[in-house]
């Protein structure tokens, strides 16, 4: 896979050849640039044929592409398709400044928008991704088609607080291969788990070869705590699907259904089963309501 490095206007590393340095399908065109002090890497799947509408997805609290490894195959024979390593994470491994927000993500978002040439998209994000499209849906609305949130919330419930604060004790106390290991308590549910044991051996390794840092990792923890597009949710005004999974042990689905309530239009589908990643856990499920909802936007429903 070719990629690039590009920095406010030079060129630190061009077109350098990599294997293996991301878990997208081999043959897609992995990217990396930067407008102004932003440093991104993305990667863009060419969809069905010229002209097909952008689908850009965004991870969670991991903030990798690879997060949507489940959802490519199906997105891209209808779509664009655009994923990003967000700041700090993944191959855009940086420091961020201590003041690092929401709003910076969704800054980041319209960089790869810009860069990938893409005058909107709809957008998919996870989370912590999905705060960034609702800062998006708020202050830039004219480069969304559509916005999906996928356990997301408009402002953090208690109990995602209390387990946010659990999971930085145990980085403070115990340290990272002890906050990698607890890791997937919170993103799949208990006989999923117990069903996959291999897999999260796999995933155990690689989160903590790739981990972000202590300092990243607390820094976009204190920013999707701080976050509260509350005020402005009545004035949202665009095809809006909201997901949830019933059994999430980090996001109450209940922060989905007043989310709903408060978006005027709003799609609300909750899963019974599931948890915080169920669209890795119930992907078919995940992915068959995802591009009802798309194709309905993008004209290519029944």
């Amino acid at each position: 896979m070719n990629f690039a490095s590009v920095i406010a206007g030079g060129v630190t590393s061009a077109l350098e050849r990599s294997e293996g340095s991301h878990d997208a399908a081999n043959g897609d065109e992995v990217l990396g640039c930067a407008q102004e002090d932003m440093i991104m890497f993305f990667d863009v799947i060419d969809g069905p044929q010229n002209g097909a509408e952008t689908v850009l997805l965004s991870a969670g609290l991991g903030g990798t592409a690879g997060y949507w490894t489940p959802q490519l195959a199906a997105l891209r024979e209808r779509y664009r398709v655009v994923t990003y390593d967000q700041a700090g994470t993944g191959r855009n491994r940086r420091e961020l400044p201590a003041d690092h927000c929401i709003a910076h993500m969704a800054d980041e978002v319209l960089a790869v928008l810009d860069a990938t040439d893409t005058r909107a998209c709809h957008f998919v994000g996870h989370a912590l991704g999905g705060l960034a499209g609702l800062d998006l849906a708020v202050r830039r609305p004219d480069r969304l088609r559509s916005l999906t949130v996928v356990n997301g919330w408009a402002a953090a419930h208690a109990h995602t607080r209390r387990c946010f604060e659990m999971r930085l004790a145990l980085l403070k106390h115990e340290g990272p291969a002890a906050y990698v290991r607890a890791q997937p308590i919170f993103l799949y549910p208990a006989d999923w788990l117990a069903k996959n044991a291999a897999r999260l051996q796999q995933e155990e390794a690689h989160g903590l070869a790739s981990f972000q840092g202590a300092d990243t990792l607390r820094r976009r923890i204190a920013a999707l705590l701080a976050f509260n597009v509350t005020p402005h949710l009545g004035n949202l005004r665009l095809p809006i699907l909201l997901m949830a999974a019933r059994d999430d042990v980090l996001v109450p689905s209940s922060v989905s259904e007043e989310l709903a309530a408060a978006i005027e239009g709003a799609t609300l589908h909750i899963a019974p089963w599931g948890a915080h990643a169920v669209n890795v856990t119930q992907a078919e499920s995940f992915n068959f309501l995802l591009l009802d909802f798309l194709d309905r936007q993008a004209g290519l429903g029944p």
